[in-house]
């Protein structure tokens, strides 16, 4: 029986986004399983459940690796795990300008290319919290951050 409460509570939570948590990333274990109650009409039962999980939260001013996911006029996507990031141009280096005639879109200055599948290193600025998503925007118009290799 705890075997398949244990297997639920993967399938339900695992990969899941939480307001309160953030993402989940894995159930650990378990540490308390409350008595079950029976739902009236299905026969079913519902447990309350206690465990220990890996969880990922950002937060403002938290420096982050990702990797560049599409690249549009307005700025660029990055997907740092389950986290979808947005670096818009206005948070980008000065020197750093939209190229459109490029064979794929990018942000290029001298020295850096910002294209589809650059790896970068970011940092928080905001998040918006839905009850089953976290959307993040993001700078690396600062020191040490930008294109990684």
């Amino acid at each position: 029986m705890l075997e398949m409460i244990e297997a639920q509570l993967h399938s339900a939570v695992q990969g899941t986004c939480s307001g309160q948590y953030g993402f989940i990333i894995a159930v650990l274990e378990i540490i308390d399983v409350g008595p079950g109650v029976v739902l009236p009409g299905s026969g079913q039962a519902e447990f309350r459940i206690r465990y220990k999980a890996i969880v990922f939260k950002p937060f403002k001013g938290e420096v982050l690796d990702g990797v560049v996911t599409n690249v549009l006029r307005a700025g660029f996507f990055v997907d740092v795990g389950p986290l979808r990031c947005f670096v818009s141009k206005q948070l980008v280096h000065a020197d750093m300008k939209f190229d459109a005639n490029a064979a794929v879109p990018s942000f290029a200055s001298h020295d850096q290319v910002i294209e589809k599948d650059t790896k970068v290193r970011l940092k928080v600025v905001g998040t918006r919290v839905d009850q089953t998503e976290i959307f993040a925007i993001a700078t690396i118009k600062e020191d040490h951050l930008g294109v990684i290799d």
